[in-house]
Formats: structure tokens, sequence, C-alpha cells
């Protein structure tokens, strides 16, 4: 069982960026943790920084587009902690292509990483929450959803509809799900994770930020303070919403 009865979160794409941050945040208000990733090493890391925390970690090297590993995952994770109080759907596939260079493969791995990998951990962990009564259910959409992109996105429309798709499924998921699990999603506008951070925002920075109220791009961090207030807060009297973060960009 985890120990000292914390509550346990699955964070997928654990491994680095908003999900290690998400993980980070998660330990710190007594969450065993759950990391899923296909990114072995900086996994690995992850996974020995929460274990410096003082809470329980456990590691999955899985591809969150198969719906089978999912379920064997989460089956492995009650098997041996006995519940799953939080889980992170956090793990994404960027995708800069447009109508006429992207392929009907390269669509479908878009929507399979960023839209179908929900679907696929939230079915196996919907049936424990409900036994337990409780559960929070988060998940990772993006600004574009809203925006469809903008000069400075690193991905253009199949990402911005699998990430559309998380919205619409938050809100008939909280639905149906009601009242013991909450389902919510959040939207983030700028952030300077490893990828993003070297691909768009390292030399247009100064640029960037002028189309920011805060005057800043995001970090992870801000994306998982929110993270875990939704799956922490008691009482929680929100579910069924996206939450944009972005520090009030208005040139979305």
């Amino acid at each position: 069982m985890a120990t000292q009865g914390g509550r346990v979160a699955i964070v997928t794409g654990g491994a680095r960026g908003i999900g290690r941050a998400c993980a980070h945040a998660l330990a710190q208000r007594e969450h065993e943790i759950v990391l899923v990733d296909v990114l072995a090493p900086e996994m690995a890391r992850t996974r020995a920084e929460i274990e410096r925390m003082g809470r329980s970690c456990l590691s999955y090297e899985a591809d969150v587009a198969l719906h089978g590993r999912a379920r064997e995952v989460v089956d492995d994770v009650i098997g041996r902690w006995g519940r799953v109080d939080a889980l992170i759907n956090n793990a994404g596939k960027a995708q800069p292509k447009g109508i006429s260079e992207l392929s009907e493969a390269e669509w479908n791995a878009t929507i399979d990483v960023n839209l179908k990998s929900c679907f696929n951990w939230i079915q196996p962990v919907v049936p424990h929450m409900r036994a337990a009564r409780y559960g929070r259910i988060i998940s990772l959409s993006s600004l574009n959803a809203h925006s469809g992109g903008v000069t400075a996105a690193v991905s253009k429309f199949a990402y911005a509809a699998a990430k559309a798709g998380i919205i619409g499924m938050t809100r008939a998921l909280a639905k149906e799900l009601g009242p013991d699990i909450l389902v919510n999603c959040v939207c983030p506008g700028l952030i300077k994770t490893e990828v993003a951070g070297n691909v768009v925002i390292r030399e247009r920075e100064p640029e960037l930020i002028k189309g920011i109220a805060l005057h800043r791009v995001g970090t992870p961090k801000d994306v998982a303070e929110v993270v875990a207030f939704l799956a922490t807060c008691e009482p929680c009297y929100v579910t069924g919403q996206d939450i944009i973060i972005d520090g009030m960009q208005w040139n979305s």
C-alpha cells in the first residue's frame, strides 16, 4: 500500500516539463506519485526527485496512446496501492504542420496522443474512483483550443482540434461522473518547457512577452499550481471547467 496513507496521483507525461512540475506539486501535497512516460531516463530522474521529497513513486514506460497499456498500468497501481485519487492527463505531442502538409497518419497520431490518450486513462480509473466515491481528473488542453493557434504556437490545426476535444470531453464527463468525481481541464498559453522553450521562446522571448499582460512567459510551475489546486482543494465546487493559464495573452 502507499506510504503514510497518502492519496495517489497518476501523471502521464510526467518525466519532464509540466508533467514533472505537476508531480512535484502533488508530492508536496502528500500524494504518492505514479509517473507514465516514454522518456525512461528523464522519468528516472523525476522519480528520484519525488522519492527525495519523502513520497513513494512508481514509474511506467508506456505509450499513452495505447488503450491496453493504460489498463495494464492502472491495474498494477491498484494491485500495489489499492487506489487512484487523481489522474493528470498531461502527455501530449506537438504538430506544427498545416492542412496541406499533414498526412493522415500524422493526423491520427496527433489525435491519439493528445485526445484519445485521455479516454485511454480515464476509462480504467473511473470504476475505482466510483467505488471510492472520490476522484479528480484534470486534463491538459491548450490556449490553442480557444485561439486556433497564434504566431508563437508550436502546433497548428490538428493539435488545436485535439485540445478542443478535451474541453468537450471534460464538460460531458463532469456531468456524467458527478457528484463524486470532479473533471476539469486547464489551457496553458505560452509556457517555457524543455521543448517549447528551445523551439519557440529562446530567441523571441522579448518580443513575445509584449503581448502578455504579466509581461513574462509562463513556467511549468505556473500550470502545476493550478492543477494541484484542482486535485486537492476541499471542498471544491469546480467541475466541467477549462481554466486558461496564459498571463492574459491578448495576441491569442
